[in-house]
């Protein structure tokens, strides 16, 4: 909470995810513990050490876009723009309206992360103008139009903007895997910082492509389980050999408390607390402790004034390697202390993949929806314990279970690791 009291509460969410389409869809598929894993269909992956992936079902033009903003705007736009729409609608905010009731343009603020942007639109465009790799010297004659647009990650906090004719700042965050929880959190500090009242924040991924699974066969961070895909992504379990690929996106509308009353506004949860740390160690390795992570929970919780036996469930960052989850679980031990051991904590990846930037978002609206609702999605697939990952993580089942304090936290390569913590209305009354 700022110094001068300013506190932020989301009213409005809107997801895109694997397996589902809007937000209810995704909660229902993810407390049913099903799982969107499967073989990819978006390229012929036979060449790939990893063939699986959590896609979405997504048609822009049947999602409410226009074509022209189909055309000029790569996949990972389009779905930001969809999740947008969708927890605008959900907040009641007329944003960008000529109503009276709409916010002050001024006062509203944009954050958008992601951690490869346009990476389908790009490897498309090269495609084309490659002559799909035929000729060393491209031939710009056969590049889109909106090529420039690909190429600048700020083309879809721009979209965002103007869409919600938003004059307030407009910010991309890009922190690999953690931009997703980064963005979220920036945009509660413009708020408890005075700079805004309402603030469109969240994040998108599409990283489906031929180039950027290469990337992570690579470095063999994705699974090879290919003969089995929707029980690929195995976080925590003893199994597990990788991360699933996905894509998506999520939006929540943040808003400042008193903004939020004085409209009568419905309140999911309350973000008392942000942080971030890097471990500065390894591009892609973890130190087996978890120290940056414990760190950034901790300082997270004494933002808000939250003691660690206050928290009733984490969503993880969980990806399913060896190291990560090894990592996660020493780090909630670290921050949390003996309440560790009586915490609920569970990894959706398990269900939608891992969509690089956007999971953050997505994770922070799950952790959202539980904090409202009373019930831990699951994490699917986990049968088998591995004695190095010791904590509860709600195995296969959702779980009704009232949670007034809950950290979502994030993990990314370049060593980022950070948490946030939302926090039941009810907590505080004043």
């Amino acid at each position: 909470m700022s110094a001068d009291g300013r506190r932020v509460v989301v009213t409005g969410i809107g997801v895109v995810a694997p397996g589902s389409m809007g937000r209810e869809g995704f909660w229902d598929m993810i407390t049913a513990g099903r799982t969107a894993t499967r073989r990819i269909t978006f390229f012929d992956a036979s060449r790939f050490r990893s063939q699986v992936a959590a896609e979405v079902d997504f048609d822009g033009r049947l999602l409410g876009l226009t074509a022209q903003e189909v055309h000029r705007n790569d996949r990972f736009v389009q779905m930001a723009m969809v999740a947008a729409d969708e927890a605008v609608a959900d907040s009641g905010l007329p944003i960008g309206s000529d109503s009276p009731d709409a916010p002050d343009p001024d006062r509203v603020g944009v954050t958008l992360g992601s951690a490869v942007g346009a990476t389908m639109r790009l490897e498309q465009e090269y495609v084309s103008v490659s002559d799909a790799g035929r000729h060393w010297l491209v031939d710009p004659r056969y590049a889109s139009r909106f090529l420039a647009h690909a190429l600048v990650p700020s083309c879809g906090a721009t979209e965002l903007a103007v869409r919600f004719g938003a004059h307030g700042p407009a910010t991309v965050v890009s922190t690999g895997c953690t931009s997703g929880i980064d963005s979220i959190g920036y945009g509660s500090q413009l708020i408890e910082d005075g700079d805004a009242d309402v603030v469109v924040a969240g994040a998108s991924d599409a990283p489906i492509s031929p180039i950027s699974m290469a990337c992570f066969d690579t470095i063999r961070a994705t699974t090879d389980n290919n003969a089995d895909p929707e029980h690929a992504s195995k976080p925590f379990d003893a199994r597990r050999n990788g991360f699933v690929m996905g894509e998506g996106a999520a939006v929540l509308i943040l808003e400042e408390l008193e903004h939020a009353r004085r409209r009568g506004a419905e309140v999911y949860c309350e973000v008392t607390g942000y942080a971030s740390r890097c471990n500065a160690f390894h591009m892609t390795g973890l130190k087996p402790d978890g120290t940056e992570m414990a760190e950034a929970v901790g300082q997270a919780l004494d933002q808000g004034r939250i003691d660690p036996s206050e928290v009733g469930y984490v969503n993880a960052h969980g990806s399913g390697t060896k190291q990560n989850d090894r990592h996660e679980t020493a780090a909630v031990h670290k921050s949390l202390g003996s309440a560790a051991d009586r915490v609920a904590m569970s990894s959706i990846k398990s269900m939608v993949g891992h969509s690089l930037g956007a999971i953050g978002s997505i994770e922070v609206a799950a952790t959202a929806l539980a904090v409202q609702r009373g019930v831990l999605p699951p994490t699917a697939n986990y049968e088998v314990p591995d004695p190095e990952c010791d904590l509860d993580y709600v195995p296969k089942v959702a779980r009704e279970q009232k949670v007034d304090v809950a950290v979502s936290v994030g993990s990314g390569f370049g060593g980022f690791q950070s948490a946030i913590v939302l926090a039941a209305p009810s907590r505080r009354t004043e």
